[in-house]
């Protein structure tokens, strides 16, 4: 587990003067350590894990250029209502049938660097009885796995949620590393027509702190997953608000738990208004929201910030994603989307074998267009109109 080294008669860092952002300063490390300085305080936090210089390779691979996530992470419940929607009945092995159609994708590790799995999924076969791993393994993708176990109400608050999985997270995450997977993800929520409440900023921010260092400490890379959530009739500047206060919490946390930054990935919701907003506004300003908020919230010594799609439309996404990416950024600004990679795929499989290569096509496109936009160089012709669709629903739970 991480260690911290402190000066004698150091104070610790000031909550206060973290979140103001003024007084204190990233410096980018020489070693697997991050230095957090402000004008009465030095701190050292250096990762003691063995994983160390593994975890900082990891994160690099991930975000490499050109390169995103795929996350095919949806519970057995989820995954059912996706099969549901063509037609399908929730069994495992129609599960197994589409995840084998992605994984199996040929070539799609040029524009695919990760997945996150379900464990159902990391301790599966595909239909022709190869491990899921060792495909991803061999299509250069690194395999990942969901380790939270949902949100539950959280009592006290103003009808929010707070993630649960702590519990035996240390030596699930032990075991996860055994059977392949080299990072990890877990997904908190905040609403913003909820309050957000003090209370829930926090306990989100804490929860996914605490399981960074301890993912860490298995010797996985810890996505970081706090989602603003899209519902909402809020503008574009009440999203910046909030999502500013809740990345504050995180990084605080994320300090105070001793995780190193150089091997974890941010995966945050992109700076919209509420999906209820009568306030539209363009990818050009989607971008230039989120990348000052990224700008005065992450240090830069974090590698990749992956962002997720959230109900926007498959175009919507990688449209805002492209302008995000007309200018070099400190960190390799990418993507780790599920429905707006995998929507139009399932549509075309329709869970008929012979529609395998055709569906296996489309989601290839799909990867290479959020390729292109991770590079900056995407143009949005020839999309379809059904890749043009909203997937927002309002209350959407996983």
């Amino acid at each position: 587990m991480a260690s911290t080294s402190l000066l004698k008669a150091s104070p610790v860092l000031d909550k206060s003067e973290w979140v103001k952002g003024q007084s204190v300063l990233f410096r980018q490390p020489s070693s697997a350590s991050v230095v957090l300085r402000n004008r009465a305080t030095s701190l050292t936090i250096r990762a003691a894990s063995s994983y160390a210089d593994e975890l900082v390779k990891t994160a690099k691979t991930i975000a490499s250029p050109g390169r995103g996530i795929l996350a095919m992470d949806e519970s057995n419940a989820t995954c059912g209502k996706r099969l549901d929607s063509i037609g399908l009945e929730n069994t495992e092995a129609n599960r197994q049938a589409f995840r084998t159609l992605l994984v199996s994708a040929p070539g799609l590790g040029q524009y695919i660097s990760g997945a996150i799995l379900f464990e159902e999924t990391l301790y599966q076969s595909t239909t022709e009885g190869k491990k899921m791993v060792d495909v991803l393994v061999e299509q250069n993708i690194v395999p990942g796995i969901k380790v939270d176990k949902g949100l539950v109400p959280l009592v006290g608050s103003n009808n929010e949620s707070w993630c649960q999985g702590l519990d035996g997270l240390a030596s699930r995450t032990a075991a996860y590393y055994q059977q392949g997977a080299r990072f990890a993800k877990w997904r908190t929520v905040v609403s913003i027509p909820n309050g957000p409440s003090a209370l829930a900023v926090k306990e989100a921010a804490w929860g996914l702190a605490r399981y960074a260092a301890i993912s860490q400490d298995s010797g996985l890379v810890p996505i970081v997953e706090p989602e603003i959530l899209l519902d909402g009739e809020h503008d574009i500047d009440r999203t910046y608000d909030v999502a500013e206060k809740v990345w504050a919490e995180v990084f605080f946390y994320l300090a105070q738990n001793n995780v190193m930054f150089e091997g974890i990935l941010l995966k945050p919701s992109m700076v919209t208004p509420g999906a209820e907003s009568k306030d539209r506004v363009t990818p050009e300003k989607v971008a230039a929201y989120t990348l000052k908020l990224l700008r005065n919230r992450v240090p830069p010594a974090v590698p990749g910030i992956m962002f997720l799609s959230g109900g926007q439309s498959e175009v919507e996404a990688t449209l805002n994603l492209n302008a995000m990416n007309q200018a070099p950024n400190p960190w390799h600004v990418s993507f780790s989307y599920a429905r707006a990679l995998q929507n139009t795929c399932l549509k075309t499989w329709g869970g008929r074998p012979e529609n395998v290569n055709a569906a296996q096509t489309t989601l290839l496109a799909r990867a290479k267009a959020n390729s292109l936009a991770q590079l900056g160089k995407y143009t949005g012709e020839g999309e379809s109109e059904e890749a043009k669709e909203g997937m927002f629903v309002k209350g959407y739970t996983y």
